[in-house]
């Protein structure tokens, strides 16, 4: 089995007031998509998305712990120090599965809130394992031991890294959050761009974005 992650770009952020006044910060829209080509080119049949759609539900929606992380975990397990947000909601709607999170008070879930108020553009990774089987037309469809670690961990939006980059270029002060970034480390990256060729020129930047997220 591998490590299968998907992202969603298309959430959007709800704010919702509390009888005491105070108000909750929600991330909400398609979390999970089955039965149609995604652009990892891999598919998921639905009776295995609703089947295992429907354990997560049961065994981590319904009891309130089905947490996600900010950033790209490299594994499947839940690392509770990067929680960020909780799923309170996943709901089916034809071949695709709706999500409801809301942010949490934790220092991942600020940081997220923080991102969100700045309007800094997010989406959604879902993260499980199982095995894939390649069909005719190249589609590797995802197979019956496929197992959902978590319906959403939070992740920058896949056309943020020409603007990081561009920062990097121009010493934009925002590359230095929490002093995670040493000048050493930035001028690596300079580096890697300048010399990188045009056809691996997106792969790295890519590349290069990630590292600074993880580090986060």
């Amino acid at each position: 089995m591998k490590l299968i992650t998907e992202i969603n770009e298309e959430v959007k952020f709800i704010s919702e007031a509390t009888d005491d006044g105070r108000k909750n910060m929600y991330i909400e829209g398609i979390f999970m998509q089955a039965e149609q080509k995604n652009r990892n080119g891999r598919m998921y049949p639905l009776p295995v998305m609703e089947r295992e759609v429907s354990r997560y539900v049961n065994d981590y929606v319904n009891k309130n712990r089905a947490y996600g992380e900010l950033g790209h975990p490299e594994g499947p397990t839940i690392n509770l120090e990067r929680v960020s947000h909780m799923i309170k909601e996943l709901r089916q709607e034809g071949s695709n599965f709706i999500g409801k999170a809301k942010i949490m008070d934790t220092p991942y879930g600020n940081i997220v809130k923080n991102l969100i108020n700045e309007g800094a553009c997010v989406g959604v990774s879902t993260r499980g394992l199982g095995s894939l089987k390649e069909g005719r037309d190249g589609t590797k469809v995802v197979q019956d031991d496929f197992y959902l670690a978590t319906a959403a961990d939070i992740v920058a939006d896949p056309s943020a890294p020409d603007a990081f980059v561009q920062g990097i270029m121009e010493n934009r002060e925002w590359v230095y959050v929490a002093g995670r970034w040493t000048e050493r480390q930035i001028e690596e990256s300079k580096e890697k761009i300048k010399k990188v060729s045009k056809r691996d020129l997106e792969k790295t930047k890519l590349q290069i974005f990630e590292n600074f997220i993880n580090k986060l």
